[in-house]
């Protein structure tokens, strides 16, 4: 266990204190000296192994931390994820070099939601080509939809499905809900059903993931998922990027089988002007951005730089995933 004061941390999401100035001071008043990330993206593992050299503790967003980027830095004891998701470390690698990973659950489950039902309103109301022809000088008249009465499922129900859930109630929605383990007494207090994986595909109108990025989940919407859900229905991602095969969303949203769809992830950050989702009109694009509202980069802030210097002043994390 070194002196706080003699310990060196690299900090590396750009949003980090950006809505509250105490934790950066805070911060620099604790330890010996702190390297922030002025790329304004995340970095790749390259990027990070040069600025990993002679660092302690990483307090860290959604850089690449893979194997190459930790195996040349004997001095890192922890990796303070900087969210809940923790896909892009490389767990076993971290392990094996003793490094301590821990993360933020719950911290960014409110804003992530909140965004999550901005999301689906915007898809059943085209509020954002209403928008954009008043502006042009246009008086546009658009067929929306009504979210009351509205059918939706809920796949995955931790601490995100559930504010999710929560706020959907409010507008007279039946909530269907599948995950692996329910949380049966939550689900029965606001009115959710749990539900069969496929009977929920079957009944909803509108299907929002809330699932964690693991090898299990990766692509778990693919073609024959997607076969499942209710033809005209609209997809909502605000989880995990890779839990989407592209192509086969590409292809249900061109044959008319999901009327629309939201992201704000995405399996290669940022996609590319390439990608052909972004060329679909029924398609609504956000950059990453659920967990960016004031009270959630406060809250992920202050917990992960709390659990950066609980490993490096000996104490045991309260979040730790490895």
């Amino acid at each position: 266990m070194k002196d706080l004061k003699s310990c060196k941390i690299l900090v590396t999401p750009t949003s980090y204190g950006s809505q509250d100035g105490s934790l950066k001071s805070d911060l620099e008043k604790i330890v010996g000296e702190v390297i922030y990330n002025t790329t304004g993206k995340p970095l790749k593992s390259e990027q990070l192994r040069e600025r990993l050299v002679g660092v302690d503790g990483l307090i860290a967003g959604l850089d690449e931390i893979d194997r190459k980027a930790l195996e040349a830095v004997p001095d890192l004891k922890v990796i303070a994820r900087y969210g809940v998701g923790y896909n892009n470390v490389d767990l076993e690698a971290a392990s094996k070099q003793g490094i301590i990973v821990t993360n933020t659950p719950g911290a960014n489950a409110i804003s992530v939601a909140e965004l999550t039902v901005a999301l689906i309103l915007n898809l059943l109301r085209p509020i954002i080509p209403a928008v954009r022809g008043t502006k042009e000088g246009e008086w546009p008249r658009f067929k929306g939809f009504s979210l009351a009465g509205k059918t939706i499922g809920l796949l995955g129900l931790g601490a995100i499905g559930k504010e999710t859930a929560k706020r959907l109630v409010g507008f007279g929605c039946k909530i269907l809900a599948y995950d692996v383990y329910p949380d049966e007494k939550f689900a029965a207090e606001h009115q959710i059903k749990m539900s069969l994986l496929e009977d929920m595909l079957a009944r909803s109108d509108i299907i929002s993931l809330h699932l964690p990025g693991t090898p299990e989940t990766k692509e778990i919407v693919n073609a024959e998922f997607l076969k499942k859900m209710k033809t005209g229905a609209w997809l909502v991602n605000t989880a995990r990027g890779d839990l989407i095969k592209e192509e086969d969303l590409v292809q249900a949203l061109q044959t008319g089988k999901l009327r629309g769809a939201a992201l704000d992830v995405y399996p290669q950050e940022p996609p590319g002007k390439e990608n052909p989702l972004l060329a679909l009109n029924q398609v609504i694009t956000t950059p990453h951005m659920g967990a960016h509202s004031d009270s959630a980069t406060n809250a992920m802030g202050r917990m992960a730089l709390d659990e950066c210097l609980r490993v490096l002043s000996g104490k045991k994390p309260k979040y730790q995933i490895n």
